[in-house]
């Protein structure tokens, strides 16, 4: 597996289980108040902050691990890097959109925040998706 595939993993990985980590504290913490009313500042710099930790880390992990690896990105990888990467920003740019809209109708801050939190979520996690799926399917011919 080269290097670049397990970088995406690392990124899927880590998003799924951090924003799992969020909700369920968030959701925790909802059960005496409303959601809305929650605390969710805290858990969500936290989980934001532990995620970069761990995959900094991991990356460590990997490099150490694979040094024959490293620095070998091909043609291929760049095209499912760049592939990846448009089309899990869509969902940045949905998320995006969402906020202005609860910002537009006053919503409180945590849907705000909440939404755009979740767009970037989404974002890692549909474009890990499409980068693992190159990688074991090819890129589709345009």
């Amino acid at each position: 597996m080269a290097f670049e595939e397990k970088s995406t993993w690392i990124l899927g990985i880590v998003s799924v289980v951090a924003y799992a980590v969020y909700a369920f504290v968030v959701l925790d913490l909802a059960r005496a108040m409303p959601l809305a009313e929650v605390d969710y500042v805290p858990a969500m710099l936290g989980t934001i902050g532990a995620a970069i930790v761990v995959s900094i880390l991991s990356h460590i992990v990997v490099v150490i691990a694979s040094r024959k690896d490293l620095g070998k990105k091909d043609q291929r990888d760049r095209q499912i890097y760049r592939m990846g990467e448009y089309v899990g920003q869509s969902f940045v740019v949905a998320g995006a959109i969402a906020a202005m809209l609860f910002a537009m109708v006053e919503l409180p801050h945590f849907w705000i925040a909440n939404v755009l939190y979740l767009a970037f979520i989404l974002s890692a996690i549909l474009g890990t998706i499409t980068k693992l799926v190159s990688y074991r399917r090819g890129l589709p011919a345009w």
